[in-house]
């Protein structure tokens, strides 16, 4: 994610106001790397600023998103979904057990890798999310 102020910039350019709430609101999501849902977001927010409300952070975050600046990571049924805010590409591993979601480092595969079952399509982004059980939680069951 970029600093505040150039996300700070590109609110302005967008006609948004960069409000105590929203600069909070983006710092909060700029330190947390674990994919946190609006939930999560609001509850770390509402230490800080106890008055915003869950719409507010709500918004805020669907401005980021539409500004490339987050992205959604695709819903894991537990309890809405996530953001990511690495916006570059990259993968996911999702752990069964504690229901973690990590960034793995790596190249995620080409479209050409696909065969012809994506011939002719625009490619927007990737995702590509590894399913099974962490180490830790491997651990802890043996």
């Amino acid at each position: 994610m970029r600093p505040v102020e150039e996300i700070a910039a590109a609110l302005r350019e967008k006609g948004l106001k960069l409000t105590p709430q929203r600069r909070l609101i983006i710092e909060v999501l700029s330190r947390d790397r674990s994919h946190p849902t609006v939930d999560e977001v609001y509850r770390q927010v509402l230490r800080t600023m106890p008055e915003v409300s869950r719409t507010t952070v709500y918004n805020t975050i669907r401005e980021m998103t539409a500004l490339g600046e987050i992205v959604e990571v695709q819903d894991y049924g537990d309890g809405g979904i996530r953001y990511d805010t690495s916006a570059e590409a990259h993968h996911h591993f999702f752990c069964r057990e504690c229901r973690t979601l990590f960034d793995l480092d790596g190249d995620p595969p080409l479209p050409e890798r696909y065969g012809g079952a994506l011939e002719g399509a625009a490619i927007e982004r990737q995702q590509l999310t590894v399913y099974g059980v962490c180490p830790g939680c491997l651990k802890k069951a043996r």
